[in-house]
């Protein structure tokens, strides 16, 4: 199968034969089967090909090191440097996942002491506004005691510490992988090696936002008191498998606007065309991926209004609101979700579909053999077998290197709200890690080897994304979790004023304080709870005041606080960061020596050559100067 990249680059070479049908493929074969009848560690490897597969793409050795010397050598520098990239970043997400681990085991068991879950669990008199305005009626604070026991485990107080953690993380990943890329370079002799050569997401948001406006009002007036009671759940739940198929189904959509548009571009390389390629495709899978999780993170709920005065969506469903507890558990929700479900489909897509595609490709064979009295697969040369194999996809590294990228934006950008997401990554990439190596080394064709010196322009994405976390997860601590809130009312509100110490206690009536009172009237006929005044998560003054249903001046104080803390949070953040990025150096000291003496070795090599060159011709100048004059 051809591999088109640009139509100016296939009019000479193999390309052009490959275009106009000339030859149907042109591939390196692999060396031999990567199976032996006899143990490697009795009889030894047969070829590179079976030493790759038992000493790395076999599951049994998932915890050993990759042979990345042996992967340059059989499939080239570029593929090398990929794995040499993925095996790095596997392992810094070990640290990462440990404290992601802590943190939450620190929510789980602190979760029955948290004041804010007490003070739900046991609100039995707190009467809550109902959820829709037909076949809603109101509801008791203490039915969602599990939701509020749940969203402890991600809202806590060690939210913000790891969210400086993970951008102080990314800092450090980066700058070590420019260390050892740099060793790679040195190691593999690419130090002087120099190469020759968006509506239609809003429109599914839009869709997704609708349809959880009616899933909230099917579900909260539903006939199942457990569904009743958990409504939030089911909503959220079905709003992300939702948005998980759009999103799936867009990225198909994205692949062949990227080509085309790069294709438009009339690239002059190869390199450069797949560096524009690869950015198109990052920017739109992005921003697919994550349009609805920021419009969960930051506009859910911002909108709702209030009772009596709710905003509605075409005058005709009311706009979600959040939980008394806050909106970050539909965040963690959201991102679990999706990045469960889109690694399985990856990894399914990557092995699953090529291990179907050869065996079916294996069945023609078979039969094809039988007609022509073929009597087995040994007969045939290598090349042949290798021709029933799939060959690497038409994008080259792009869609490996998109997936890990992708995730690392996951695992970064919204790690406050769902310090899981590291451990879900190490756990995924030791598979991958395997998953690619036994695709590469049994599935694919031997691709054609190629060199490079780094990473290409996935370096500056990965950048990009640590810049744009820092900023994120600012404004989640600061406006998606209740983080600042809490802090305000201890400070400025709570029992502990002015008394010089702060604990869990100093939170004791935090949630009365977070909610506002709203007059319903008279209590109807029939109606389950017979009260006249019902409760809603907001700061607003009570209906018996001068200025009723005006904010209070506790929203004011949290405002600022929220302006405030993302201000500091940002500048200290970025301050670490820029620190560390000029604390360590892009290259080893040992390196740096070791590349200084082979240069003055080379240039003490050059100069003696170039004085023996000069004294080799000064005697023959003197031979002739000497019979000139006798």
């Amino acid at each position: 199968m051809a591999v088109v990249v640009n139509p100016g680059l296939d009019r000479s070479g193999i390309n052009r034969l490959l275009g106009n049908s000339t030859y149907e493929a042109a591939f390196p074969p692999h060396e031999g089967s990567y199976k032996s009848r006899h143990p490697i560690k009795t009889h030894g490897a047969q070829n590179h090909r079976h030493l790759l597969y038992e000493r790395w793409a076999r599951w049994g050795i998932w915890y050993k090191y990759q042979p990345l010397d042996l992967i340059r050598r059989y499939f080239g520098e570029k593929i090398g440097l990929y794995f040499a990239w993925l095996g790095w970043y596997t392992g810094m997400l070990i640290p990462a996942a440990l404290v992601g681990l802590f943190v939450f085991l620190y929510g789980l068991f602190t979760m029955d002491s948290s004041q804010v879950s007490k003070e739900i669990c046991e609100a039995n008199t707190t009467i809550m506004c109902p959820m829709c305005d037909v076949n809603c009626s109101a509801w008791k604070l203490s039915d969602s005691c599990v939701y509020a026991k749940v969203t402890h485990l991600f809202d806590n107080g060690g939210t913000v510490f790891f969210a400086i953690f993970m951008a102080i993380w990314a800092t450090v990943f980066l700058e070590f992988w420019k260390r050892r890329r740099a060793e790679l370079t040195y190691d593999w002799d690419l130090i002087d090696w120099e190469e020759e050569e968006i509506s239609l997401v809003l429109t599914a948001v839009f869709a997704v936002v609708v349809f959880r406006l009616i899933a909230m009002e099917k579900f909260a007036s539903f006939q199942w008191e457990f569904v009743k009671k958990n409504w939030q759940f089911a909503t959220s739940g079905t709003g992300v498998c939702i948005n998980f198929m759009i999103i799936m189904s867009l990225n198909v959509v994205y692949e062949k606007v990227a080509y085309l548009l790069t294709n438009l571009e009339h690239p002059r390389t190869e390199s450069e065309w797949e560096n524009s390629f690869a950015l198109k495709m990052f920017l739109f899978q992005f921003v697919n991926l994550n349009s609805s999780t920021f419009y969960i993170a930051f506009f859910l709920g911002r909108f709702a209004g209030r009772p009596g005065d709710y905003n509605k969506l075409f005058n005709r469903w009311r706009m979600e609101e959040c939980h008394p507890s806050g909106c970050l558990i539909d965040l963690c929700l959201q991102m679990g979700v999706i990045m469960v479900l889109k690694q399985i489909w990856n990894n399914f897509m990557e092995l699953g579909y090529p291990l179907l595609q050869n065996w079916w490709s294996r069945r023609k064979m078979r039969r094809a053999g039988e007609q022509n009295n073929v009597e087995s697969k040994e007969q045939l040369p290598q090349w042949d077998k290798d021709w029933n194999l799939q060959p690497m996809n038409a994008h080259g590294l792009v869609d490996e290197y998109l997936e890990m990228v992708l995730q690392f934006g996951f695992t970064t950008i919204f790690v406050a709200a769902f310090p899981l997401a590291p451990l879900l990554a190490l756990l995924n990439n030791i598979i991958e890690i395997r998953l690619d190596a036994y695709k590469f080394v049994t599935q694919w064709r031997r691709p054609m080897p190629a060199r490079a010196t780094d990473i290409g322009i996935w370096h500056g994405i990965l950048e990009g994304i640590g810049v744009v976390a820092v900023i994120t997860n600012a404004f989640v601590i600061a406006i998606t979790s209740d983080y600042i809130p809490r802090f305000v009312y201890a400070f400025k509100y709570g029992p502990c004023v002015n008394k010089g110490y702060r604990h869990e206690q100093c939170l004791r009536g935090y949630m009365n304080s977070s909610l506002s009172v709203f007059d319903m009237g008279e209590p109807q006929n029939g109606s389950q709870i017979e009260t006249r005044y019902c409760r809603y998560r907001d700061y607003r003054a009570p209906p018996w005041s001068s200025q009723p249903y005006e904010f209070t001046l506790q929203f004011w104080h949290v405002l600022a606080a929220r302006l405030a803390f993302i201000i500091v949070f940002e500048h200290l953040v970025f301050g670490i960061k820029t620190f560390i990025a000029h604390l360590i150096p892009d290259m080893p000291k040992d390196l740096c020596e070791r590349m200084r003496r082979e240069k003055y070795l080379m240039q003490e090599m050059m100069y003696e050559a170039e004085l023996e060159h000069l004294q080799k011709e000064r005697k023959k100048n003197g031979k002739r100067y000497h019979h000139e004059w006798p």
